[in-house]
């Protein structure tokens, strides 16, 4: 069968069978073929454990050659994989296993300490990621199967393995293959089901868009795999072009990541918005308020000298040697996107949700437009619907990419899914001439004016959160009334060794002043200071739905 995603894998361990494929960062090395005798093993295991074809197999653990290595074993097995961010807390993990029923669960030490066996009566088979040990299994012959695993495997091949035998399931395009649970913006989480054919979609588009990526290229894993973004675009996509992963097995702070594209030198990078303001904030941006820089970056003749400067110390921060750095999972701030457009940055903006598997638009960072977030993607189609007199409406799509439905519940499917095909995103945006996407928010964050005006929070936020030492900031409606939820930059704040009683007045000052560049109806009247950073998303955006107004 042609557009098959397994066929991918099984091809490109067959193509890159010496080259390395995964690495934890200053640890162990797996090549292809290394993978590919680990995948084997794997699938004896999972037979004597009676899991069998269709079966749900959850993933719970941080980033780990292991773990991918796990992936790609239960897909190729024919199983369903339920990957679980590691850092939900116990009962969702429970509540996730059970909603999924899944017959197996391979799970990191950290996260098997604060879970309980009892809480999972329909699983099967419990094997630590660590060392595939063998934490509990129904069949108990499988703990004695996999302390001589080498030897079972010896029997299987009669000594004669090679790359070149290897035969994985046959899918079929609508099969199931992840089962992804998000909580989005909702706070429940739905299992979204991904299919074969959208894995496939956007692992061929990524082949095919992403030509400045190599066989023997390397590339970091930052971003947590259990979220789509992070799995199709530095997993699945680095696998398939033969690539290098390096997981990053730790907490991913600042230092590491620096030293990390230091050592490693990535030929892509996948960011969260929050990454890449931080970096240019906090360490760009005041370097522009020294006053000979401030000198010549405002004199014409010599601010291309500047520019040119800057690019290149922001590019060595990043390793030096990427083809592109794709930022997705939220909005990025306009005035660090200006600022990246000036300096020639090798950027672009992807736009995505864990429905599509993840891609809906992405444009490469030459030919990309600021401020949209790309043209829709290979084997996908985009309208909008209900267009207000600015030609703003809810963006619909449809194609190979979408999901088949969320797992036993009919109803969110409904509210999303319609009959001829096409999917409700939430989100609120336009489509220029050229094909160009352009967020203007969601829909379900849209606020109502005193006179039925659109007003978009996210817009507001964008400004406000360009202001003197604001870190982050929500726009929520209270009784008619918007009021600003406004984080500070506290280092900023403490660094520059200003009164935390002060501080309050300063947002004032901020609010006042964006308040003469917005329109009446979206003028801000109260500001309300947050002392800990907005919980988020696996995606890094805010969690909109925990933070209602105070009460008056």
């Amino acid at each position: 069968m042609d557009n098959r995603f397994l066929a991918l894998i099984e091809n490109s361990i067959k193509k890159h069978r010496d080259l390395p494929a995964f690495s934890n960062y200053n640890g162990a090395t797996f090549s292809f073929t290394d993978v590919a005798i680990r995948i084997e093993k794997f699938h004896i295991l999972l037979e004597h454990a009676g899991i069998k074809k269709g079966d749900k197999v959850a993933l719970v653990g941080k980033n780990s050659s292991e773990w991918a290595i796990c992936f790609f074993g239960a897909l190729s097995y024919g199983a369903v994989i339920v990957p679980i961010l590691h850092d939900f807390v116990p009962e969702n993990i429970h509540n996730i296993i059970n909603h999924s029923e899944a017959k197996a669960l391979l799970v990191a030490q950290s996260n098997w300490e604060n879970l309980r066996i009892e809480e999972m009566p329909d699983v099967s088979l419990f094997m630590l990621l660590d060392d595939s040990s063998i934490i509990s299994a129904t069949n108990k012959s499988v703990s004695e199967v996999a302390k001589n695993i080498d030897s079972y495997f010896d029997k299987k091949y009669a000594g004669a393995f090679s790359v070149d035998t290897i035969k994985y399931h046959v899918e079929e395009p609508d099969e199931l293959a992840v089962l992804n649970y998000t909580s989005g913006t909702t706070g429940f989480s739905k299992g979204v089901m991904i299919p074969y054919r959208s894995l496939w979609s956007n692992t061929q588009f990524a082949y095919d868009k992403l030509p400045f990526i190599y066989s023997g290229d390397n590339v970091v894993c930052m971003l947590p795999m259990a979220h789509m973004y992070g799995l199709a675009f530095e997993i699945l996509n680095s696998f398939n072009k033969g690539c290098h992963v390096h997981f990053l097995t730790r907490t991913p702070s600042p230092k590491i990541i620096i030293e990390a594209f230091a050592t490693i030198r990535p030929a892509l990078i996948l960011a969260v918005p929050l990454i890449i303001e931080k970096i240019v904030k906090n360490k760009v941006f005041p370097e522009l308020e020294k006053p000979l820089i401030k000198f010549l970056w405002n004199t014409p003749v010599l601010k291309g000298i500047v520019k040119k400067k800057i690019a290149a110390k922001l590019n060595d921060a990043f390793g030096g040697n990427f083809g592109e750095l794709v930022i997705g999972g939220a909005a990025i701030n306009k005035e660090v996107e200006t600022f990246l457009q000036t300096i020639k940055f090798k950027y672009t903006v992807g736009y995505g949700m864990t429905e599509c598997g993840p891609l809906i638009a992405y444009e490469q960072w030459d030919t990309f437009k600021q401020g949209s977030v790309g043209r829709i993607v290979d084997r996908m189609e985009v309208k909008i619907e209900d267009k207000n007199e600015k030609d703003v409406g809810e963006i619909l799509v449809k194609g190979m990419n979408l999901m088949l439905g969320y797992y036993k519940n009919d109803e969110a499917t409904k509210a999303v899914m319609q009959s001829d095909g096409w999917m409700r995103t939430g989100d609120l945006g336009t489509v220029d001439e050229d094909g160009f996407i352009y967020i203007k928010g969601r829909s379900k964050t849209m606020i109502l004016g005193p006179n039925g005006q659109n007003i978009y929070p996210e817009e507001i936020e964008d400004r406000l959160n360009n202001m003197d030492f604001v870190g982050e900031s929500l726009i929520v409606s209270s009784q008619s009334r918007l009021l600003a939820l406004v984080y500070p930059d506290w280092e900023a704040i403490d660094s520059q060794k200003i009164n935390h009683e002060q501080v309050e007045s300063l947002m004032q000052e901020n609010i006042d002043k964006l308040n003469k560049a917005l329109p009446p109806f979206s003028k801000i009247t109260g500001v309300n200071i947050q002392q800990h950073e907005f919980e988020k998303t696996p995606k890094r955006s805010i969690k909109r739905y925990l933070y209602q107004a105070p009460e008056a």
